[in-house]
């Protein structure tokens, strides 16, 4: 389980969008210490090239969902507004942190209005929105002046809990597995490049605003002709997807991603036998989605090991996470 520690340290340092400079730190960190150059793109995502003139970037992104402070109720408590798209019903009663611009950090929880059930007969009918949950703080407050005085303002941004758990039979069930196993798979081929004899024309990149849209669509080498996007593969009843098995996607909400990309990582999954499924994903987008839709003259590909109950209480195997890392190297050693 050791071999995973990067994994639960990146977990555990709150990045929704908008606020991933610690996470971004912690992967260029990481990098530095591997013996890589890593370097930040204006918007703060991170990337780092393996050889010169680098043609494929392979990329995860290290921003989460989240929430942020859009108001203080008069009893004290607080409005939000979602930072990405978090499943709200999986939200409820979850505990949080609020940073304050000044630093601080106050502990809460979030909370549907009048939420004890001996007072609130519906409380178990009604579906969970921005507009009927609150955040209850842990602090004497009944009122707007209460919370100014605590240095809260509109803005500021709201974690949650991750819950992280590595279990004996290769689960790994934490919030932000989308994308933050992702990120690992980046980490152990940086790791394995690294004892290589020849360096391949290829960069990885940590992406810091996926979640809402534009993550991808800019701060590559200019020498990229590929994107392999490395990002949660689906699980449900529309899907074949499962935890144990990368993904490769042939199609999402926004389109198809590029055939012959495709087919080259199939016939390499299929002949090096790395457990896959092949699938199309109904409700979903990715880097790869924002950086064509930048105009980017990318070929793009995405993959990913397969996360049941995504944008919830999320969970994931080690046996999809590595089948993704040696997918991905399968795809290097071939461009070699």
């Amino acid at each position: 389980m050791g071999k995973y520690n990067s994994l639960r340290e990146l977990v555990m340092i709150d990045s929704p969008s908008g606020f991933t400079d610690r996470a971004s730190a912690y992967c260029y960190d990481f990098l530095k210490k591997q013996g890589w150059k890593p370097a930040y793109t204006n918007k703060g995502a991170v990337r780092c090239a393996f050889g010169k003139k680098p043609k494929l970037a392979i990329a995860a992104h290290v921003d989460t969902l989240g929430m942020i402070v859009s108001g203080v109720n008069g009893n004290g408590t607080l409005k939000v507004s979602k930072l990405g798209g978090p499943l709200m019903s999986s939200y409820d009663s979850e505990y949080c942190r609020v940073y304050t611009m000044d630093d601080h950090v106050l502990s809460g929880t979030l909370l549907f209005d009048n939420p004890s059930i001996h007072a609130n007969r519906e409380v178990d009918k009604s579906g969970r929105t921005t507009d009927n949950m609150h955040v209850r703080l842990d602090e004497v407050v009944s009122s707007v002046e209460d919370v100014e005085k605590l240095g809260i303002r509109v803005g500021d941004i709201i974690c949650f809990d991750t819950r992280y758990q590595q279990l004996s039979s290769g689960f790994i069930k934490s919030r932000y597995m989308d994308n933050k196993a992702g990120c690992y798979v980046l980490f152990e081929l940086a790791r394995r490049l690294k004892k290589a004899r020849k360096k391949p024309a290829v960069e990885i990149f940590f992406s810091n605003y996926e979640e809402v849209g534009h993550g991808g669509t800019c701060g590559y080498s200019e020498s990229i002709e590929e994107l392999l996007v490395i990002d949660m593969g689906v699980i449900g009843d529309q899907c074949a997807g499962r935890e144990t098995h990368c993904s490769i996607c042939a199609k999402d909400s926004t389109g198809p991603y590029d055939y012959e990309f495709r087919r080259k990582l199939v016939r390499l999954a299929e002949k090096k036998k790395i457990p896959y499924k092949l699938d199309v994903y109904p409700y979903y987008g990715s880097d790869g989605s924002a950086a064509l839709a930048a105009g980017n003259d990318f070929r793009v590909a995405l993959i990913g090991p397969g996360v049941a109950a995504s944008h919830g209480m999320e969970r994931t195997h080690i046996d999809g996470i590595e089948a993704t890392i040696d997918l991905c190297m399968a795809y290097i050693d071939s461009q070699s």
